[in-house]
């Protein structure tokens, strides 16, 4: 089951989820899900780019290809702010619609920057990704909509297929 920015509901109870403490209001999410029986551990062990379709996006977006799902959120500044059984929470603040992004710990979130979590989370049968994005003012929220209309379907993209990864 898909949700987009216009918060379609999700298999999940939505009221025990960790990313619901990390980010609890957003202005922008996505949640994408499969059926899996792996667990967390496998997703993010998964290589990050063995899709050629992940792989070619990584590459125009100058991000390196090597390594596993985990890795990369270490590699593009992300922090793991929330870990149990079940589910793990990355996330940082920044600017992602500026070349470098120049993330910084999620706390450190000034004026004219977003916050962001995303989420590996199983329960039952499934296994989801959620994407949450949280502007500090108006400027930041105005330049992350134009950003994300044209960088999210790749971004949703990238998530489906590391699902259907993990899950094969």
């Amino acid at each position: 089951m898909v949700s987009d920015t216009f918060g379609c509901q999700t298999p999940f109870n939505r009221a025990v989820a960790l990313i619901d403490e990390v980010l609890p209001r957003y202005d922008v999410h996505e949640v994408h899900s499969v059926a899996c029986a792996r667990t967390l551990d496998d997703a993010l062990a998964a290589p990050v780019a063995a899709d050629p379709v992940v792989r070619v996006l990584f590459r125009l977006r100058g991000l390196r290809t090597d390594g596993t799902i985990g890795e990369v959120f270490a590699r593009m500044k992300f922090s793991e702010v929330a870990h149990d059984h079940d589910e793990i929470v990355f996330a940082g603040a920044g600017t992602p619609w500026r070349p470098g992004g120049g993330l910084r710990p999620f706390a450190d979130a000034p004026p004219g920057t977003v916050r962001i979590a995303i989420n590996f989370r199983r329960e039952r049968d499934r296994l989801s990704t959620e994407t949450r994005v949280q502007a500090m003012d108006d400027k930041a929220r105005r330049a992350f909509l134009r950003y994300w209309r044209v960088v999210g379907p790749f971004s949703a993209l990238i998530r489906r297929r590391w699902l259907r990864q993990i899950a094969a």
